[in-house]
């Protein structure tokens, strides 16, 4: 049997590096397309030692090389924190809409299996609590973030539009928030913020009161999901939640982060950003049902291991 190749966009990313060496352990040939906006190039550095490995830096809302032919696309590439997005808004809204469009067409003519990493931003500031994905959320159209917000949600359509009118082997997954290794120091993600500034000493920054929420999944959790959503069958033409349903108040997480690392930070209360969601926590009955997942790292554990992260880069 031939061996299996996958493209995937955004490969030099945080949650995309991870997917890559997960790809290449399992043994599928593995090609990166990524124009290093908010991706390093470091992060691929244990993937740049195996052959089955091809880096192509390239935007992948211009006219896209020729790969060959290829099993899976997982289309990731796009700024995903609120910092990267707002600072790349005009980038995030092509890579989401344009780019989008450019990998569905490749995945077609190639016939290949189609992921698109969709977002629990499309949920907006839900009315729906925990956010399952027949909710049709609760997003600003034209605020700060629907650069993002409204590009995923576009992509999502663009995405269904393949498999309904061309019959593109597509599946749509919805992240929600994930940490882990490799997560940029100046992210602006929570726990990121929360680690890096308790090591440091500086104050732990809470935007509002502390009490919205958040529920954080560990890298090496969101990773096998994406793969178990691929590698399944029966995800074709659905669109799947994937995160990790434990749910934290701000409070709580800096606390913990706070007793893991023995900082003696301070607390200190910031406003709250526009349309900053207050409460996100995902239903994960349909991953469970129809690929068999579920996470499996504590929180307790990815935040052990993403302290030791921190502290040795």
């Amino acid at each position: 049997m031939a061996q299996k190749a996958c493209v995937v966009t955004g490969g030099a990313g945080f949650i995309g590096s991870h997917l890559v060496d997960a790809l290449l352990e399992k043994g599928y040939r593995v090609i990166v397309l990524d124009n290093l906006l908010t991706g390093k190039e470091d992060n691929l550095s244990e993937a740049k030692k195996n052959p089955q490995f091809t880096f192509i830096r390239h935007d992948v809302t211009q006219t896209l090389p020729d790969m060959g032919t290829v099993d899976y696309i997982y289309h990731l590439a796009s700024p995903a924190s609120v910092v990267d997005y707002q600072k790349f808004a005009e980038e995030t809204a092509l890579v989401n809409s344009v780019g989008t469009r450019l990998m569905l067409e490749y995945a077609k003519n190639h016939h290949a299996r189609f992921l698109f990493t969709s977002t629990s931003e499309v949920y907006g500031d839900p009315k729906e609590h925990p956010q399952s994905e027949s909710y049709w959320g609760n997003v600003n159209p034209n605020g700060v973030r629907s650069c993002y917000d409204e590009s995923k949600r576009y992509g999502e359509m663009m995405t269904m539009l393949y498999y309904r009118k061309y019959k593109t082997d597509v599946r749509i997954i919805r992240i929600f928030n994930t940490y882990g290794p490799r997560l940029k120091k100046d992210d602006g993600r929570v726990v990121s913020n929360f680690i890096n500034q308790a090591l440091t000493g500086e104050p732990l920054t809470i935007y509002g009161n502390g009490s919205q929420t958040r529920s954080p999944c560990y890298v090496s959790d969101m990773v096998s999901g994406l793969i178990a959503a691929m590698e399944n069958d029966a995800a074709t033409g659905e669109v799947i939640n994937i995160g990790n349903p434990e749910e934290y108040t701000m409070i709580d997480l800096a606390n913990k982060v706070k007793a893991m690392t023995g900082s003696q930070s301070e607390i200190v209360y910031l406003e709250l950003p526009v349309d900053d969601p207050t409460r996100r926590r995902p239903d994960i009955a349909k991953a469970m049902r129809i690929l068999g997942w579920k996470p499996t790292v504590t929180f307790d554990e990815g935040l052990k291991k993403t302290v030791e992260y921190y502290k040795s880069t």
